[in-house]
């Protein structure tokens, strides 16, 4: 009597396995596909919208942004992973402005979403597919077409800006910017990226850096001062305009974070 009972549970908890696992596969084939991606990119174009129109703004250095951008007729635009939801926002589609998406799950949501709000997207990140992405990024630039990149994507460390951008300020003369942004009463994802998650009817701050233009000849050691003035810059803003929100304060991040297995065995 007491075999028959393990039996039974033995091959209940084996079925209620391979239920689980069947559940598994069956979500992230659903959450793979193009038309749940499109469907969170316009749910998430939408909500941002009604945020975007029931703040109350402050800005900073925008005014300053668009007659550069005027003037050198395209540029480079930075944003943090996690504060990257508003920011498109601000954007006014007088010229031509080229995101550069990660080809995972959560960057096709990206896409879609940015899709409506009239970027162009270029696929790759700065560390797959990076030649194909280096050249299709030069090539807008070269066509003053501006470009959009997250300097801290796509697995960190958070706020922290990697090389990429100074890159390709320093191939194509064009000014690199940063932008960012704080909103009262939003929630702080807990993620590498600490996303900003905003609320609508509240209090928003927007700041711009101010341009930097590359030289042709920057040698390592004067990119590694750029990169560390626009950096340090960014995080300024961040750090000052959350705590004049009444936010929680959000540290840079140290570490990457992993890639996960299933990620691994697809490259």
């Amino acid at each position: 009597m007491q075999q028959k009972i393990k039996d039974f549970i033995d091959k209940t908890v084996e079925l209620m396995t391979k239920i689980r696992k069947s559940i598994k596969h069956t979500i992230r084939k659903i959450t793979k596909s193009e038309a749940f991606t499109t469907f969170m990119g316009k749910a998430l174009f939408y909500y941002c919208q009604l945020v975007w129109k029931t703040t109350r703004w402050q800005l900073f250095g925008v005014n300053r942004f668009y007659p550069v951008w005027e003037q050198d007729k395209s540029l480079i635009l930075t944003i943090w992973h996690g504060r990257v939801l508003m920011i498109p926002y601000f954007w006014n589609r007088k010229r031509p402005l080229n995101a550069l998406v990660s080809p995972h799950n959560d960057g096709r949501i990206a896409a879609s979403f940015l899709k409506k709000v009239g970027f162009g997207i270029i696929d790759g990140s700065t560390n797959e597919g990076a030649n194909a992405a280096a050249i299709n990024l030069l090539r807008s630039l070269e066509k003053n077409q501006a470009i959009a990149i997250i300097p801290d994507g796509p697995r960190g460390p958070r706020m922290r800006m990697n090389m990429s951008p100074l890159y390709f300020a320093k191939k194509s003369g064009k000014p690199l910017f940063g932008a960012t942004y704080s909103i009262e009463h939003a929630i702080v994802a807990k993620s590498w990226d600490a996303m900003l998650i905003p609320l609508p009817f509240c209090r928003g701050i927007v700041h711009v850096t101010q341009p930097y233009y590359i030289p042709e000849d920057a040698t390592r050691e004067e990119m590694e001062k750029y990169r560390q003035q626009i950096e340090d810059e960014l995080n300024g803003f961040v750090l000052r305009d959350d705590q004049v929100l009444g936010l929680k304060k959000i540290e840079p991040g140290v570490i990457a974070k992993e890639k996960r297995h299933h990620e691994e065995t697809q490259q």
